[in-house]
């Protein structure tokens, strides 16, 4: 691919972006492969150093507030004025109990769903610091049973605290790769949201 069809291509696939930005970010990459040409680079070469369209276009929607998009959208919808026929109005109207309340559910579910996800990653981070506040508790405990006599029951605790605190280990490398994963899942939900506004 060269110059010309990554520029165009980057600019139909940010067409609801606002003007300014779009044009801003079209001269950016162009002057990008501008740059990689006179560093002795082909436009190909340059191109492909840069990376695809999409992955472009998802690191511009990443960084781009979802009010900027929905402002555009509905600056973009006054501009397209469409005259409704009066038995769509009509029908809007009578509709709109239906719809409305549906459109409102499917939002509580999807809130929902976001909620439950994210409350699961909260608990196994609890269950990580409950378990590594139990390590340090039962070692301490086993020597205070050393100390008063009870030499078994004290190695029992110790021993208990020592696999309290590997298991410790494991369930924060755990936690942090699930709060990892998450958290790419939760941007591509948001940047799959903001491509709904591009197209």
């Amino acid at each position: 691919m060269n110059k010309q069809e990554f520029i165009s291509q980057l600019q139909a696939g940010l067409s609801g972006l606002p003007e300014c930005e779009t044009e801003e970010r079209l001269s950016f990459y162009s002057e990008m492969i501008d740059d990689y040409t006179e560093e002795g680079f082909t436009e190909e070469e340059a191109v492909t150093q840069i990376g695809s369209v999409s992955d472009v276009i998802s690191q511009i929607l990443a960084q781009t507030p979802i009010t900027n998009l929905v402002k555009e959208k509905i600056k973009g919808n006054k501009k397209q004025k469409r005259k409704m026929k009066a038995w769509a109005i009509v029908l809007l109207v009578l509709g709109s109990p239906l719809w409305f309340s549906l459109m409102i559910a499917a939002m509580a579910v999807v809130l929902s769903v976001y909620i439950v996800i994210w409350a699961v990653v909260i608990s196994f981070w609890a269950a990580a610091a409950a378990v590594a506040i139990c390590a340090p508790a039962a070692v301490i405990t086993g020597l205070i049973y050393i100390c008063l006599g009870k030499f078994y029951p004290g190695l029992f605790m110790i021993a208990a605290g020592l696999v309290c605190a590997g298991l410790a280990i494991y369930l924060v490398c755990g936690c942090i790769k699930l709060s990892k994963g998450f958290a790419v899942l939760t941007k591509k939900i948001t940047i799959g949201i903001k491509r709904c506004f591009i197209n």
